[in-house]
């Protein structure tokens, strides 16, 4: 009989698609993305093209942080089936720091608010902060959640930190609704230079923040990990407000409990090196070394991969300066070079790179490359020459190029006639010998001041004083006369009075006189007769001699009160213990306190010449007798059962031991 066949094993029975949605539901709502990406697989198994599971396995991927992944399901989704994931691989892209392909992605998508606000968020990590503002400031109707706090923050990163508060009011919105909104607005009054003010509201964000994420019920950590950008932001008001060792201890506890959150960890170590300079290179290199990686391939930098999107490219940059600058102050002059080339292609924005290429070139002796470098990038961004033309006048000027450093100079026009500036022309020009051309400088300034429209003439004065002085120096006492005139005429300025009178003693001695009368006399000299004095010799110093104001002196006077003066009060003289004064026996050595050697009784003791007739020839040398004879005797004095122990050994003891047992013998 055939054995009964057994009987197949029936399929497990298939899973609503219901149930699996609730299921896909309770994980999304748990934060259990893992488990989300699963059930939505087993959904995209039963239903292939549904849209709502792609779109839960894509936004479950990104909030587990696998951008790749989910990059690689938006690719192969949309082969298949006809939906629209562009704003999700926008946001991707975005994610992966590919900011020009994520914004060529939204240009083609519908504009609405979400569209609006991630490519805000591009343009503000691009640097592009005014126009990320803009679309803030066009969000504001909608009622989007938290979008005063970018807001805010966008405004501070823009340069327009003053317009903060304005439009906070507008929004009515008070700084202190949100933690992230109190901190937000603190860096805003760092950058109106509101020190004390932006410390208080940074107080007060960390006591909102504390309160509202214990409500949250976040474990203590935690909260510690929120907070740490207000706890940075805290030891920079007092780095700011010169309370440096208290910002030192700050920095220094939160880099030591290496936090999880790297972008403040980086910060307070970037702020710590740079308020320590160039104390502790080492470590300073050492710490910023963790956080800069260089590219294999090529010669170019970048923070590691962490800080590479979540700082702003304000802050890379100064990790980047700070690391140049300590490279520079350890003369490691071929790793600061090779940075230095680099950061031009990573901040093409920044004019920092250029000003740090050109003190690569000044630390290797060669300022006039450091010259023609700064004055070609001055010619090709002209509304970035200011800083390029500053610095190269500073290094002109150190170089002994005062040609360079003057026209650098004179090719600032907003600067041209502060009397700072001007000052320094006229020294530049009379340094490399051209008075006229420093003579027109003061000629410029005096009449840029004369007609400008200003209450405060103290320029005016101030450079027509230090004018006045540069011609008559240089000869030109006429001009010198006129200014001074002008200066007492307009100003009726006492050292201009001084000045005129000086001057016009040489040129014109009527007018000299004339305004010499106008000089107020000095107190205590209206019993002098000036012709009399001149008569004499000249003034005799006379010590403790009575001062001018009390000329009434009677000169018995004088020598009474010098005589009182010299008396002085006689006191008795205390004595040593046990000391009679009456018998106090021999007078100690005067000698008693210096050195054996620079006493008269001093005797050097006698070299014995003997010793260094023995020791002749090269070093190491065994001594030799003087003569054959005493070589005899030594042998003949020795046993003759005497065996030398090796050949390498002498056979006769160095005479030196036996000449210092005489000498003790003597003693």
């Amino acid at each position: 009989m055939a054995p009964k066949s057994k009987p197949k094993p029936s399929a497990a029975p298939a899973i609503a698609i219901e149930d699996l949605f609730t299921a896909l539901d309770r994980h999304i709502k748990r934060s259990e993305y893992e488990q989300a990406v699963k059930v939505a697989d087993q959904v995209l198994s039963v239903a292939p093209g549904d849209e709502d599971a792609i779109r839960c396995k894509i936004v479950s991927q990104i909030k587990e942080d696998k951008i790749d992944d989910a990059v690689s399901t938006i690719v192969a989704l949309s082969k298949k089936f006809p939906i629209d994931l562009g704003f999700y691989k926008a946001y991707c892209l975005y994610r992966q720091n590919k900011l020009d392909e994520a914004l060529e992605i939204l240009k083609n998508l519908e504009r609405d608010n979400a569209t609006m606000l991630l490519e805000s968020q591009i343009l503000f990590r691009q640097g592009n902060m005014d126009a990320s503002v803009d679309i803030y400031q066009n969000l504001q109707r909608s009622r989007i959640e938290s979008l005063e706090i970018n807001l805010v923050a966008g405004l501070v990163s823009a340069g327009r930190a003053s317009e903060v508060q304005r439009v906070m009011d507008a929004m009515r919105v008070k700084a202190t609704s949100s933690f992230e909104l109190a901190y937000n607005t603190a860096c805003s009054l760092l950058e109106t230079n509101k020190f004390a003010d932006a410390e208080q509201l940074l107080l007060s964000a960390r006591r909102i923040g504390q309160e509202t994420l214990m409500e949250e019920n976040l474990a203590d950590d935690e909260i510690e990990i929120e907070l740490a950008p207000i706890a940075v932001q805290l030891a920079y008001v007092q780095q700011l407000l010169g309370n440096r060792q208290e910002a030192i201890a700050s920095y220094t506890d939160l880099i030591k409990r290496n936090l999880p959150d790297e972008p403040s960890n980086a910060v307070a170590i970037n702020n710590l090196v740079a308020l320590k300079g160039p104390k502790d290179i080492t470590d300073g290199l050492k710490k910023l070394d963790r956080l800069i990686q260089k590219n294999s391939g090529d010669k170019s930098f970048q923070l590691v991969p962490s800080l590479e999107l979540k700082l702003s490219s304000k802050q890379k940059e100064s990790i980047y300066v700070n690391r140049m600058l300590l490279l520079l102050h350890s003369n490691k002059i071929d790793q600061a070079r090779e940075l230095a080339d680099a950061l031009p292609q990573m901040f093409p924005q920044s004019v920092t790179p250029v000003l740090l290429q050109a003190a690569v070139f000044v630390r290797e002796n060669k300022a006039g490359k450091a010259e023609e470098m700064l004055g070609k990038y001055a010619e090709r961004f002209p509304e970035k020459s200011k800083v390029a033309l500053l610095a190269r006048a500073q290094i002109a000027a150190a170089a002994g190029h005062p040609q360079i450093a003057s026209e650098s100079l004179l090719k600032i026009p907003d600067i041209q006639h502060m009397p700072a500036t001007v000052a320094t022309l006229v020294a530049l020009k009379e340094r490399s010998g051209d008075i006229d051309g420093a003579n027109a400088l003061f000629d410029s300034a005096i009449a840029y001041w004369s007609n400008a429209m200003t209450e405060d003439n103290n320029n005016l004065s101030v450079i027509m004083q230090e004018a006045a002085a540069f011609k008559l120096k240089h000869g030109q006492k006429e001009e010198a006369l006129n200014l001074f005139e002008k200066l007492v005429k307009s100003h009726n300025n006492i050292e201009a009075l001084v000045g005129l009178i000086q001057t016009a003693a040489y040129t014109d001695v009527e007018k000299a006189e004339t305004y010499e009368k106008k000089l107020k006399p000095l107190p205590g000299l209206t019993s002098i007769d000036v012709n009399t004095l001149e008569k004499t010799s000249g003034a005799k110093h006379v010590e403790n001699g009575p001062h001018l104001a009390n000329n009434n002196i009677e000169p018995n006077e004088t020598k009474v009160s010098k005589e009182k003066a010299k008396k002085k009060r006689k006191r008795k003289p205390r004595y040593p213990k046990g000391f009679d004064p009456a018998n106090p026996g021999p007078p100690p050595d005067p000698e008693r306190w210096l050195p054996k050697r620079e006493r008269s009784s001093y005797r050097p003791k006698r070299k014995d010449k003997r010793a260094a007739a023995q020791i002749r020839g090269s070093q190491g040398a065994v001594a030799k007798e003087a003569s054959g004879s005493n070589s005899g005797n030594v042998k003949s004095n020795q046993p003759s059962n005497a065996k030398a122990s090796s050949g390498s050994e002498p056979a006769v003891q160095p005479k030196a031991s036996s000449k210092s047992s005489r000498k003790k013998s003597r003693k």
